[in-house]
Formats: C-alpha cells, sequence, structure tokens
C-alpha cells in the first residue's frame, strides 16, 4: 500500500466514523468554523470550506449546523475561538506519528496528548522531527460498484491525478492539493459514487509491524482519534492484512 496510509484503510473497514458520529459532527463542526474564519463563508470562493462542506454532508449534518458553524466562523454569531496546531510523536516499534488539532486550549491538550502517548507506550518529538515524513496529497476513495479501473483512470488522469491504486472495494485516487478539487469533481461529475474525498498527509515511508506490536500500535491511533481536539492523525506503519484480518476476528 505504497503512497496510501493504512490508518485511512482501516479506519473505513472498521467503519469507526459511524460508531462516533457525535464525535465526528464536533470534528467537522471545528473545520467549517476554521475554514470560513480563515477564507469566508463563500465555499465557491474557499476551497477548503467547500472540502468541510461536503464531508459534513457525507454523513448526513443538518444544514442548520453547517450554517451555523459558518456563521461562527465569520463572526456573525458568537463562537468558541480555535487555534490550529500540530503535535508530532513516536509509537510502539520505531513508527511515527502526526496529529492534526484544534484546541481552544494548547497547554490543556498537549497535556492530554502526552499522557494518552505515554499510557499506551509512544512519546511527544519535538517539531520537525517527525513532520518531514509526510507529504500533503489529495485523497479521493471511489467506490468500484458501478465503475471500472479504466473508468476512473481515464477521469482522473485527465483532471490531474497523480496515482490510481486498487484497495480492496475501492479505488484510491493521490492528487497534488492543486489538483485535488478538479479531479473531485470530475469524477463526481461523471457520475461516481466518492466514498471519501481530503487533503491528507501521506507517508513517504512505512515501517512494518508485526503480530505482537500491531495491537498497541491500533489502540494507541484509535485513542488519540478519539481525542476531542485531534482533527486528524496520520502514522506511517504498515501491517499486513493477513494480521489485521487475525486481529479483528478476535474483537
Amino acid at each position: 500500500m505504497s503512497g496510501h496510509s493504512k490508518w485511512s484503510t482501516i479506519k473505513r473497514k472498521k467503519g469507526a466514523q459511524d460508531a462516533k458520529r457525535g464525535k465526528i459532527f464536533t470534528k467537522l463542526i471545528k473545520e467549517i468554523q476554521v475554514a470560513a474564519r480563515e477564507g469566508g463563508s463563500d465555499e465557491d470562493a474557499n476551497p477548503r470550506l467547500r472540502t468541510a462542506i461536503q464531508a459534513a454532508k457525507a454523513q448526513n449534518m443538518p444544514m442548520s449546523n453547517i450554517e451555523r458553524a459558518i456563521a461562527k466562523g465569520t463572526g456573525q454569531i458568537e463562537g468558541e475561538s480555535y487555534e490550529e496546531t500540530s503535535y508530532e510523536a513516536y509509537g510502539p516499534g520505531g513508527v511515527v506519528i502526526l496529529m492534526k488539532a484544534m484546541t481552544d486550549n494548547k497547554k490543556s491538550t498537549v497535556s492530554e496528548i502526552r499522557h494518552l502517548l505515554t499510557k499506551l507506550g509512544g512519546n511527544l518529538a519535538t517539531s520537525g522531527s517527525v513532520a518531514y515524513l509526510f507529504e500533503t496529497k489529495g485523497v479521493i476513495t471511489v467506490a468500484k460498484e458501478g465503475t471500472t479501473e479504466d473508468d476512473v483512470l481515464l477521469v482522473a488522469t485527465d483532471a490531474g491525478a497523480e496515482d490510481i491504486q486498487s484497495i480492496e472495494d475501492t479505488f484510491v485516487v493521490t492528487t497534488s492539493p492543486s489538483h485535488f478539487e478538479d479531479v473531485r469533481s470530475a469524477l463526481a461529475d461523471s457520475g461516481m459514487t466518492i466514498e471519501e474525498a481530503a487533503v491528507s498527509m501521506e507517508p513517504t515511508t512505512t515501517v512494518k509491524v508485526d503480530e505482537d506490536l500491531a495491537p498497541r500500535i491500533l489502540e494507541l491511533m484509535e485513542s488519540l482519534e478519539d481525542h476531542d481536539d485531534i482533527q486528524n492523525v496520520y502514522s506511517n506503519f504498515d501491517i499486513d492484512d493477513e494480521i489485521l484480518t487475525k486481529l479483528q476476528g478476535s474483537e
């Protein structure tokens, strides 16, 4: 799975987002607020806001919630003020972890994240020691049902995509950030079913994880993902599908 985060695939397969709809809404609302604050309320002129709104709609968030979050972001109504920040960490087995967060209390957030890492076998890293192992990419997940790899390849590459991978029941399309919206729009306009679309941090190298370490790493990733202030968690671990199947069968 070169060039694509294994954690993204695991999350989708586990259905973690559906199981934690309330937390997903909270994270999406934060993203909408910050996107509106930084780029304005016009989604046609604000690609980040447009992507955030699309993600919220994909999770069936009521339009009233979306509109309220935009209004808070632009200051039309009073709301929390979130600051964007990143945290870098080392996990068990030498894997690295990059976290993107939004918080209104950085001191409290970093203390809580340090506690989680320490409890589950990781530790905070200094700024810059991990981030360079990731690159910013647009990642669009297209359902295989109703389309073919050749169809996806033709539409995506014409719009500027860099790579397409077949992963289980989806095609994963990778783009540069600048071509992300063009490719997403082209795929959607072609009638393809887009399951997820986001600008992500993809690992440039991966670390193979054995069966003994895999449960510890997954527990740490899930705990970090579950933190209210963490928007996204990225890692460079690679766990064989056979190990994942065995672990999921034991749950």
